[in-house]
């Protein structure tokens, strides 16, 4: 029977309790992790205390080409050649030296005469290594009579020398130990982390006393945050719990971590960049209360009474708040093993805010099995081959598609099962689907066993062998577990740079792994070196939308013989660990780096669709989902191409390794990594389900219900969870169906906003409402909603500055007047213009504004009414002719006519023409979103086309965002999600327009599909007081160019080959983006877009050619409307 290895006491335990040899060690799914080491007797003298530094030597087989050693009962044939184990201490504290036992065969006079010849050769190598770290370092060696000194020292692994603590919550890279986990049990060591700092820190919480035991735990996981910090370059941790924060509980968010620092550093630090003092690191359970949630049965809010608060710049602060804050999202390391894991797990259940795991989810994640069926039939994803038996197994597994290369059994009981058990492994060991894989692997798999399961590995040609393991641990069994045969997948062996096809090795022949070193030589040459193994990490996040993203490769190589686990190897990227491998054509690692992509999103989407069809209990509560994954990958040959093969789902550990390689730029003079942090995806996820969790419920008036174009209004506000209450100058508009209230009142009177504000307010209390905030984002409405909102005491910005930004002409000439400090003012990016109410006002413009100009209606908006005059008769003539066709609503529903037919004349400005959309809070810059403009029609300066985000170079990229910022806060516009219309010159940035609300057309859509950011959410937040809850530096994932579709250009198109159930059709498929903007096929002299068409791609050029290909083959492009023209700007 196997017997159960204990790294920690050096034994193995047989069923007597006697002390037994070790067994062969055993790998956690390292690609190509064959190793099998001959068992060796025991050593002649006890191994020291477990903590001391050692150095334990097993036997091996011989280097290629020498003599076999004696084998057992076979002593004549000792003499061909002697295996040697031994330990060697080195510790200088204690004067035992080496201790060698032989070979099975070997005379004990033999030994101790070798032993004595390399005795000092050995203390110079156990010195060397001790120099490193304390640590268990096992040495694997050969002695051989043709070579009487040390031969080549092979098989060097280095384990930590605490290996019960050196993991996090939930590890799975500790297979060390026979048995389930028995609890969380235990006190943590001290004195374990080099470094230095205060230990007068007060981590007490005051009402929440902690046991000697949880009191250990927190001290420790206090002192491993310093120690991350102090090794990422970092300064210690400020204690300013003495003077506790106060806050707005409810009104703030508040992302709560629970777990190993060194797991979730990534996070924090993060965190901290784009919500600072949000990001709360709790180290002990002690600091969190769960308290009854009213009006939710069974959930409960969670109350953050200390933390660790981090900020940018890696600082950090230890604070108390009074009163406690309230958790907008809550994520935990979970697991059984020691420290706060049960804890954890009980306080993410049920909870009111977002959770991104829980008990209940983690459970579904460990099960290897079901995971493998999943990704397998559900992601097409390649698992290793393997074989299940399942002792009455979960309901998720039962029934269902069979997987390839998968087979499951379900047993009806744990004995007799032998003649099944035989004939089921004798089938999987010479089925195809193991391919070229030399070994399996047999382990238990469940719950129980997280992170503690024995791995016995075995060649596959011994059956009986594999048998027995099986039947030995189908003992051990409880209901909804299973014993796993999986194999072994082969490491990648790639041919040496400058071979074009995958070596064989024969007599003679160089075999080349990884094309670095030679796995045969020829007679006589040095011991051979072993081939390298790598395994990928990965991280993908769920994002907007429920999409995975892959945030972070990162890479670990070792040797393939060897234990090739996350905490013994060191992080390095994709690129780096396939050169080592010999694999270094970018365009190669490319193909790698995506088929990894694809498989890792693949992995998450296939888990989400799972979590899709679970209860709130299955879940763990209503919010419960799984926000990010850790995917961990063999890279191995399949069918001639390098394939990844996912080995196991995990979060923790592949976070932290991604962590690592960050943190490998921690230092100032290394400069920061360009890429990506690991965590900023799950960031910017936990400050949308913040947003969503902070707005939900909340009451809020719109004023205004706008066109066909809004109609995402309703539906996202139902989504959040908003109660919205309407006021709306149409009793039948669509949305009056769709709101909580709906007030029927006239807006469109704007020289009557006061008295229709004071109205409004009154019908308000008189209809009882408890309104949270008021906003609108239609043109006409804004000043009366602003009006509104002063008369209710509701956040919002003035009536004056709405005033002001509503006027185009009167925005131009106060910002001209605008000089600084601060510089630089935003007088420099105002245009001089001149307004226009009669024709003696066009007469003294035309002297006072250069020309060619610009001609446009002062509350206008859709650019409808715009025209590019080159001389004085065309500016009359537009004016007259804008005077008699536009003269009041009616004429032209919401372009702002209500305001009245005004017009202005501005200079017109060459350059290219962009958007800027901002969030602004207290003044404050919170985001801005560049988008570029494709030239216009003229001489109506109808757009054309557009692509996002912008292609401009960062430098104009910012003058562009500080230009728009500066002049919404010179209009007294500081709270609100505004858009600002520029023009880049070759003197930097000009103000067009600044509109006051959310951008319109596809602004709003497209920004919540690049960034994830939903404008109408951050509009809503603002009017409710609340700060935006937005990653302070947004990225965008990927490119969308889009064209306009007129109804006087594409009206025959938009009736046949683009009509609208066809353009839907692809949008629903995933071919373009639509965005439909008006209702009826109406053309007229005065139109506005129809609706925008767009493509997506990884870039403009890409995304530019497939929008071409569609526009052509819509029939959209054409000779009067030439698309790639107005494409041109975004190559």
């Amino acid at each position: 029977m196997p017997q159960a290895w204990d790294a920690r006491q050096g034994t193995g335990r047989g069923p007597g309790g006697g002390s037994r040899a070790p067994p062969p060690p055993y790998s956690e799914h390292a690609p190509g992790a064959l190793f099998k080491a001959a068992q060796s007797q025991p050593p002649a003298v006890p191994p020291p205390p477990p903590l001391h530094p050692l150095i334990h030597c097993a036997q091996l087989p011989p280097p290629a080409g020498t003599p076999a050693p004696a084998r057992s009962g076979e002593p004549g044939r000792g003499a061909a050649g002697r295996g040697w184990t031994g330990t060697l201490n080195t510790n200088p504290h204690t004067s035992r030296g080496l201790q060698v036992s032989p070979a099975e065969g070997l005379g004990q006079n033999s030994q101790r005469s070798r032993a004595t010849r390399d005795h000092e050769g050995w203390k110079m190598v156990a010195g060397e290594l001790a120099t490193l770290t304390p640590c268990f370092v096992s040495l694997s060696f050969w002695l051989s009579p043709q070579s009487p000194s040390l031969s080549t020292c092979e098989m060097l692994s280095l384990d930590p020398l605490h290996p019960q603590w050196d993991c996090p919550l939930g590890s799975k890279d500790l297979d060390r130990e026979v048995g389930p986990w028995g609890g969380g049990s235990g006190v943590p060591p001290t004195d374990c982390f080099p470094g230095s700092w205060h230990q007068d820190v007060g981590l007490d919480c005051k009402g929440s006393p902690e046991g000697a035991e949880a009191r250990a735990w927190t001290v420790y996981y206090y002192s491993l945050l310093q120690s991350c910090l102090q090794q990422a370059g970092l300064p210690e941790t400020q204690d300013r719990s003495h003077l506790p924060r106060t806050g707005c509980p409810g009104a703030e968010v508040t992302l709560c971590l629970l777990g190993s620092p060194s797991t979730f550093l990534s996070v924090l630090l993060e965190g901290g960049v784009q919500s600072p003092g949000n990001m709360l690191l709790c180290l002990s359970p002690a600091w969190l209360t769960k308290v009854a949630a009213p009006g939710q049965p069974g959930e409960a809010a969670l109350l953050v009474s200390k933390a660790v608060s981090f900020h940018p710049g890696g600082l950090t602060f230890l604070d108390d708040f009074v009163p406690p804050r309230r958790a907008t999202y809550f994520l935990a390391g979970l697991g059984l093993g020691p420290g706060h894991g049960r804890e954890a797990a009980e306080l993410a259940r049920n909870l009111t805010c977002p959770t991104g795991a829980s008990a209940e989810l983690a459970r579904l994640l460990e099960d290897r099995l079901l995971m493998r069926r999943l990704l397998s039939q559900q992601g097409g994803v390649a698992v290793p081959a393997t074989l299940a038996f399942t002792y009455k197994p979960p309901g998720l597994l039962r029934g269902g598609d069979a997987s390839p290369g998968l087979r499951l059994v379900e047993l009806s009981g744990k004995e007799g099962q032998e003649t099944l058990v035989k004939e089921e492994v004798e089938a999987f060991l010479h089925s195809e689907a193991l391919g070229d894989a030399l070994q399996v692997a047999v382990k238990l798999s469940g719950w129980r066993w997280q992170g503690r399961q024995v791995l016995h590995l075995h060649p596959r040609a011994e059956r009986d062998t594999v048998v027995d393991t099986v039947l030995m641990l189908l003992e051990k069994l409880e209901e909804e577990e299973s014993v796993l045969v999986e194999a072994m997948c082969p490491s990648a062996q790639l041919p040496f740079p400058g071979e074009s096809h995958l070596c064989q090795p024969g007599a003679g022949a160089w075999w080349f792994c990884a094309g670095l070193r030679p796995l045969h030589l020829p007679p006589g040459g040095p011991s051979p070196s072993p081939e390298l193994a790598v395994r990928i990490c990965t991280v993908v996040c769920r994002t907007q939308g429920d999409r995975p993203l892959l945030s972070k490769v990162v890479c670990g190589v070792g040797r393939g013989d060897r234990p090739l686990r996350h905490q013994n190897s060191l992080p390095s990227t994709l690129e780096v660990a396939l050169a080592q491998l010999g694999l270094g054509e970018p365009a190669q690692v490319a193909v790698v780096r995506q088929r990894v992509k694809a498989a890792a999103e693949a992995a998450l989407a296939a888990v989400l669709a799972l979590e899709a069809g679970l209860s709130a209990e299955q879940r763990g509560g209503r919010r419960a989902h799984t926000d990010f994954l850790g995917v961990d990958f063999a890279l191995t040959v399949v069918g001639r191409e390098l394939t990844p093969v996912a080995l196991e789902l995990n979060g923790g550990l592949c976070l932290e390794a991604c962590g690592a390689l960050e943190g490998l730029w921690a230092a100032p003079r290394l400069g920061p990594a360009v890429e990506e942090a690991a965590a900023a995806p799950l960031v910017e996820t936990m400050l949308r389900r913040s947003a969503r969790c902070l707005m939900e419920g909340k009451q809020l008036l719109v004023v205004g219900a706008g066109g066909v174009s809004k109609k995402f209004v309703w539906e996202a506000a139902r989504d959040y969870g908003l109660k919205l209450h309407l006021v709306e100058s149409d009793p039948n508009h669509f949305a009056s169906q769709l709101v909580q209230t709906f007030i029927h009142f006239d807006v469109t009177e704007h020289h009557r906003d006061e008295e229709n504000a004071r109205l409004l307010a009154e019908l308000v209390r008189a209809r009882g409402l408890k309104l949270d905030g008021c906003f609108s984002y239609w043109d006409d409405c804004l000043v009366l909603t602003a009006l509104l909102c002063q008369e209710l005491g509701l956040p919002c910005s003035s009536p004056a500055a709405m005033r002001l930004a509503k006027q185009k002409s009167r925005t131009q000439l106060h910002l001209l007047r605008r000089h600084g400090p601060p510089w630089p003012a935003p007088s420099i990016h105002a245009v001089a213009c001149c307004p226009l109410e009669s024709e003696a006002d066009v007469e003294r413009a035309v002297h006072q504004v250069p020309l060619p100009g610009v001609m446009k209606l002062e509350f206008g908006a859709g650019a409808v009414g715009v025209r590019l005059v080159e001389d004085a008769p065309q500016c009359h003539e537009h004016f007259s002719r804008i005077s008699r066709d536009l003269q009041g609503e009616a004429d032209h529903p919401g372009i702002g006519l209500g305001w009245g037919n005004a017009m202005l004349l501005m200079e017109f400005v060459e350059g290219t023409e962009h958007d800027v959309d901002l969030v602004v809070f207290g003044g404050r810059l919170l985001a801005a979103f560049v988008s570029d403009n494709g030239p216009t029609r003229l001489p109506g300066f109808t757009e054309t086309a557009a692509c996002m985000p912008t292609g401009l170079a960062p430098e104009q990229e910012a003058q562009m965002v500080q230009a728009a910022f500066r002049c919404c806060l010179g209009c007294g516009l500081l709270d609100g999600v505004f858009n600002v219309e520029l023009k880049l010159t070759g003197a930097g940035p000009r103000l067009i327009e600044i509109n006051p609300r959310m951008g319109g057309f596809y602004l709003r859509d497209w920004i919540l599909e690049l960034y994830g950011v939903d404008l109408l959410l951050a509009a809503a937040m603002v009017a409710c007081g609340l700060r935006p809850a937005l990653p302070a530096h947004p990225r965008a994932h990927g490119y969308l160019v889009g064209v306009m579709c007129l109804v006087s250009q594409h009206l025959q198109a938009l009736s046949s080959t683009a009509s609208r159930e066809t353009l839907q059709a692809l949008h629903d498929q995933g071919l373009l983006r639509l965005n439909l903007l008006e209702e009826a096929l109406v053309p007229g002299e005065y139109e506005e877009p129809y609706c925008s068409v767009a493509c997506a791609g990884p870039s403009p050029a890409e995304a530019r050619l497939r929008l071409l290909g569609l526009c052509q083959g819509l029939g959209i492009d054409g000779p009067n409307y030439p698309v790639a023209h107005f494409l041109s700007h975004f190559k």
